[in-house]
C-alpha cells in the first residue's frame, strides 16, 4: 500500500512493516527555523527563534525528533490532523497552508505557513539537506519514458561502475548507495525523501547517480529542487491514463524534464513517435539515439545523432554497436531483446553527455567483454540450463508486451507461453490491448492475476481474456487464480526448449490486495514450480524473502 503523502502511514497501518526505510543522512544538518521561515513563509505561529530543523517529512511514520513535518492536504483529510501526532514524536514544527495552519493550531508545536506545501516541498527539501541546483552535489542522471528507465537505470550504474565511479541509484526497483542496496519504495521518492537520499549519497561519497523519473514525479513535485546534468528520454506507449486524461496529457507531463529549470543537457530517443516533440520542445541542449530494428520510424531512427545496430540475440543477452559522432562501441546488454540494446546505448550516449571520455567508456567495456549490470525483473532469466526458459519481467504495457514477447520468441526453438495479469485500480482502457497483444505474440496465454487492490480480480482477468479471445478466438487461453497455481501450470503446460515469459510482477516482493501488501515473489515461484518438476534452477541474485 502506498499512502497519500498528505495521509501519511501509521506505524501499525496494513502492510507498514513491509515498507523499506525511508533514509536520512547519517550527520543530519542543524538548519535555523527563523531562516527557512525567512526565506518561505508568508505566517509563522509559535517561537521558532532559537529552533532548529535536522530534516524533512510528508509521513508521521518516518518522522524522527528534530524534524519538520510538511501537513498537506489530501483527497480524504488534512495531514495537519496528525500534527498532534508528530508532536509526540518530536517534530519540532509543522510547515502547512493556511487551512493547515488552524486544525494543527492545539498540537502545541510552531507552525510555519507558506502558500502551496507541496509545490514548496523540494525547495524547502533541498534547502534543509543543502542539495539545490548550487550546491556541491553528484552528478545526476535522469531518465524518464513509458518503458525503459528501469533498465536504463541499472545500466548507467553498471557501466559506471566498470568505468571506476562510487555510484548511487534510484529506480522502481531498488536504492543504490555506494554498495548498499535497498527495496524502493516508489518509483521516484517523494522530494523530502529523495533529498534526504541524496545528502546520505554525498557523505558516502557517491559520484554519479542514476534517477529513474517517472511522469508522476513530475507532476507531483517529487523532483522539485533538483537539477539533472543529464535527462533522457526513452519512449512513450499506451500507459498511465488512470492518471492522465489522455496520451497528450502524458506526453506534457515528461516534456518540463527537458527545461533549463530541471536538467542542463538531453538525450533524446526517437524509437517512438514522441521523439521528436521532446527535441522540438526542449529548452536544453539534446542530442538523439535511434534504433532501426524496433523504431516507429525506422528512416527517422538512423538519422539520430547516435544509432543502435543489433547483431545477435541470445537468451544471455544481445550483442550491438553504437555508431556516433566519437566513434563505434560493440558490446552486449546481459538481457534479451533490442529494446534493452537500445536502453543500453542511451545510457552510454548519457555518460557521454555528462562528461565521461568516449575513450575510457570504450576501453572499460572492451576490456570487461560485456556490460556489467544486474537488472531485477527486467526479462530475467530464473530457470537453469534445462528445461523450460522461465523469464519474469516488470512490462505491463501492451508495448512492452509486444516488444519483449518478440525478444523471447526470437530466443526461443520451441513454444512460448506468455503469463501474465493487470493492475486492479489502474489504467483499465489498455487491459484489452493487454491481452490482443499478449496472444498475437505467445502461442499459449495464461492469464492470472497480479495486484487486484479493490477491484474483483475475476472481472479484470474476464477482460483481458475477452481481449485476447477477439483477437485469435482459436487460441489456446487458460485461467488460473491465485497466480501460484498459475505458474505451476504453466510449467506444466511446456518443456524442453519452450519459454514462459512471466509479465508484470517483475521485481516486486509483495500483492497488493484490499490495501495489504500481501509477501509473494514470481521470481521464488517460478523456481519452486521448476524444482518441483525436476528442473535445474540457478542460485537467485536477488534476496528470497517470500514465505506461504
Amino acid at each position: 500500500m502506498t499512502t497519500p503523502a498528505s495521509e501519511p502511514e501509521s506505524d501499525s497501518s496494513p502492510g507498514a512493516s513491509l515498507l523499506p526505510p525511508v533514509l536520512r543522512p547519517e550527520n543530519p544538518p542543524a538548519r535555523s527555523l527563523q531562516e527557512l521561515a525567512d526565506r518561505y513563509a508568508t505566517a509563522v505561529h509559535g517561537d521558532i527563534a532559537d529552533a532548529t530543523v535536522s530534516g524533512i517529512t510528508l509521513a508521521t511514520a518516518d518522522l524522527r525528533p528534530g524534524e519538520a513535518f510538511v501537513a498537506i492536504q489530501g483527497v480524504n483529510r488534512h495531514g495537519a490532523e496528525f500534527a498532534a501526532q508528530v508532536a509526540e514524536k518530536g517534530a519540532v514544527a509543522v510547515i502547512t497552508d493556511a487551512a493547515g495552519a488552524e486544525i494543527a493550531a492545539d498540537a502545541g508545536l510552531p507552525i510555519i505557513v507558506v502558500e502551496h506545501p507541496r509545490a514548496m516541498l523540494g525547495d524547502l527539501s533541498a534547502w534543509v539537506y543543502g542539495t539545490g541546483p548550487g550546491d556541491d552535489l553528484p552528478i545526476l542522471l535522469g531518465t524518464t519514458g513509458t518503458n525503459g528507465k528501469t533498465s536504463t537505470s541499472h545500466l548507467l550504474a553498471g557501466i559506471l561502475e566498470q568505468l571506476g565511479v562510487t555510484v548511487g541509484l534510484s529506480s522502481t526497483a531498488e536504492r543504490h548507495i555506494a554498495g548498499e542496496v535497498i527495496v524502493s519504495r516508489l518509483t521516484t521518492p517523494e522530494a523530502s525523501e529523495f533529498h534526504a537520499l541524496l545528502a546520505l549519497m554525498r557523505e558516502r561519497g557517491v559520484e554519479a547517480v542514476a534517477v529513474e523519473v517517472s511522469a508522476q514525479a513530475l507532476s507531483r513535485h517529487r523532483v522539485d529542487g533538483l537539477m539533472f546534468d543529464v535527462a533522457a528520454f526513452t519512449n512513450l506507449t499506451h500507459d498511465h491514463l488512470d492518471d492522465y486524461p489522455d496520451m497528450r496529457a502524458y506526453l506534457e507531463a515528461k516534456l518540463p524534464l527537458f527545461q533549463p529549470d530541471r536538467a542542463r543537457r538531453g538525450v533524446v530517443a526517437l524509437d517512438s513517435a514522441a521523439g521528436a516533440e521532446f527535441v522540438a520542445s526542449a529548452g536544453i541542449p539534446v542530442v538523439t539515439i535511434g534504433t532501426p530494428a524496433i523504431a516507429v520510424d525506422p528512416e527517422a531512427a538512423a538519422a539520430a545523432d547516435w544509432t543502435v545496430t543489433i547483431h545477435d540475440e541470445a537468451q544471455t543477452g544481445t550483442r550491438f554497436t553504437l555508431s556516433g559522432p566519437d566513434g563505434e562501441l560493440t558490446t552486449t546488454v546481459p538481457v534479451i531483446g533490442p529494446h534493452m540494446a537500445a536502453n543500453a546505448g542511451l545510457a552510454i550516449v548519457m555518460l557521454r553527455e555528462a562528461g565521461y571520455a568516449w575513450g575510457r567508456i570504450v576501453e572499460a567495456l572492451e576490456r570487461d567483454g560485456t556490460i556489467h549490470a544486474y537488472l531485477p525483473g527486467r526479462t530475467e532469466r530464473v530457470s537453469g540450463d534445462r528445461g523450460p526458459a522461465v523469464f519474469v519481467d516488470f512490462g505491463h504495457s501492451p508495448d512492452a508486451f509486444e516488444k519483449t514477447l518478440a525478444a523471447v520468441r526470437r530466443v526461443t526453438p520451441g513454444r512460448v507461453l506468455m503469463l501474465f495479469g493487470a493492475d486492479g485500480d489502474r489504467d483499465t482502457t489498455k487491459r484489452h490491448d493487454m491481452g490482443r497483444t499478449a496472444v498475437q505474440g505467445s502461442d499459449i496465454l495464461v492469464v492470472t492475476d497480479h495486484h487486484p487492490r479493490f477491484e474483483n480480480p475475476d472481472s479484470i482477468r474476464a477482460t483481458l481474456i475477452e481481449g485476447a479471445r477477439r483477437a485469435r478466438p482459436d487460441a489456446e487461453i487458460y485461467e488460473f487464480s491465485p497466480p501460484e497455481r498459475a505458474i505451476e501450470a504453466a510449467v506444466d503446460l511446456v518443456g524442453e526448449g519452450d519459454a514462459i515469459l512471466w509479465a508484470g510482477p517483475g521485481h516486486q516482493d509483495y500483492r497488493d490486495i484490499r490495501g495489504v501488501r500481501t509477501p509473494y515473489s514470481a521470481r521464488e515461484l517460478a523456481r519452486r514450480a521448476l524444482k518441483a518438476r525436476g528442473w535445474p534452477v540457478p542460485d537467485p541474485h536477488w534476496p528470497v524473502p517470500y514465505t506461504d
